[in-house]
């Protein structure tokens, strides 16, 4: 990868989670940020199933096997960069916050979706 080390993709509670991050999923992100020529500062990678509650997260999260990212965002510039890189780069599952973006490419999971928190 050129923009990212895997323990970015880490879950809080264990060092070194993400090396388990599906590699298709991260070289496709890495494609993303190289479009969007802005940095992705990932917020959530993979999670270990005691963080994806502590966090609230669903317990089919696509985080817990590796197919997802959250990506901090706070502007409309910069919300509009990421979101036609990812499109750009084929991911299909997009998840928009005020404070990031989720994109996972989980194959057991509807395709050509994007869903507001």
């Amino acid at each position: 990868m050129k923009y990212f080390k895997l323990s970015e993709f880490d879950s809080p509670d264990m060092v070194g989670s993400g090396e388990a991050m599906d590699r298709e999923f991260l070289s496709r992100l890495d494609q993303a940020r190289s479009l969007a020529d802005t940095p992705f500062k990932i917020t959530s990678g993979i999670r270990s199933e005691a963080h994806n509650l502590k966090v609230g997260g669903v317990s089919n999260s696509s985080h817990l096997l590796g197919y997802a990212a959250d990506i901090a965002c706070n502007n409309s510039v910069n919300r509009h960069k990421i979101l036609k890189a990812l499109m750009k780069a084929g991911f299909n599952r997009i998840g928009i916050a005020d404070t990031f973006i989720h994109v996972d490419n989980d194959p057991g999971k509807p395709e050509n979706v994007i869903w507001t928190y």
